[in-house]
């Protein structure tokens, strides 16, 4: 079937790769929960669970029309795990806005009218523990550092004078697009944590760095602690990337490659509830692995790999004990 602009679709043997190595890698990590991005069609992850021979074990999550004309997320998850309904969020919350008039005179007026997700963000909730409230995932997918393709628009190609300046508008409205997501997703997260101690994991493409402002926006920078200290920020997200780091000797991290530079784009993002040093700790984090030596595949639709790492966070469940 027909994917981007390739109407041709993939040959059989191409489709094939793709599926060996996606069940092949579900085998070695067995997660509770694996994040998707990118799907296309459902049978497709139907397909790579069935040949991964672990079929038994996990549900599929994923839209009834996915089949092919859209892309979106999807997760699979040990069976049981469900509670309540997945929902696929396409438009914005209603109250969100990115207006202003200026925070000082010489600040011009602003205002961003995208109003709905470019990857409708998967939410649903996974009852790890039966002791506890269930944990809320939300598995996200922003729009890519890509330059949005302007070439076509009317505007464009009335005017000779954008023809040199197509690659820093089109990447401009990108970056745009991926802030407004990443601010719009943070405002359902915000609203989901405030005054609760609801547990929360955001998986995805953020297709931006660690330290980055669109990671920035999604985790609203916590103060990470060390030694005996403790705390824990109300709306605050963890990054693993960094969790990782307060225990290496050296950062090796990267999950994707473009144009010979190596970033993390790819990110699992944890409420307090899954971070050491907070008061209200559930879940201790006991490390992180990145599965990456495919980025280095000189064409990842003939060998059937992803161009993006796998990121695998490993917690264990020890609650924080009263000072």
């Amino acid at each position: 079937m027909p994917i981007y602009t390739d109407r041709v679709g993939w040959s059989e043997e191409e489709y094939e790769r793709k599926i060996a190595w996606t069940a092949s890698n579900i085998v070695p990590l067995r997660p509770d929960i694996l994040g998707f991005q990118e799907l296309w069609h459902r049978s497709s992850l139907n397909r790579a669970l069935e040949v991964s021979g672990l079929s038994a074990e996990y549900d599929l999550l994923a839209p009834p029309n996915a089949d092919g004309g859209r892309i979106v997320n999807a997760a699979i998850f040990r069976k049981r795990m469900l509670d309540g309904e997945p929902e696929w969020i396409s438009d914005f919350p209603d109250k969100f806005r990115l207006h202003s008039s200026g925070d000082d005179p010489q600040t011009p007026a602003i205002e961003v009218q995208i109003t709905s997700f470019s990857r409708p963000v998967l939410h649903f909730r996974a009852r790890v523990r039966q002791d506890h409230d269930p944990v809320h995932v939300y598995v996200c997918h922003v729009k890519s550092k890509a330059p949005t393709q302007v070439w076509s628009e009317e505007w464009f190609k009335k005017d000779e004078v954008y023809k040199p300046h197509r690659t820093n508008l089109g990447a401009a409205l990108s970056t745009i697009r991926r802030t407004a997501e990443a601010s719009a997703l943070r405002f359902i997260l915000t609203k989901r944590m405030k005054d609760s101690e609801t547990p929360v994991a955001v998986l995805g493409d953020v297709n931006d760095g660690q330290h980055s402002n669109t990671v920035n926006i999604l985790t609203e920078q916590p103060r990470y602690l060390v030694g005996d200290s403790r705390g824990g920020g109300d709306t605050a997200l963890y990054t693993a990337q960094t969790l990782q780091e307060y225990r290496n000797t050296r950062d090796v991290y990267y999950t994707h490659i473009h144009q010979d530079i190596m970033e993390s784009l790819d990110h699992i993002l944890v409420s307090q509830e899954f971070y050491d040093n907070s008061r209200k700790r559930l879940w201790i984090f006991d490390g992180m692995t990145v599965r990456n030596d495919h980025l280095d595949s000189a064409d990842h639709k003939a060998d059937g790999t992803s161009d993006h790492g796998i990121v695998c966070a490993r917690f264990r469940y020890r609650p924080a004990k009263a000072l």
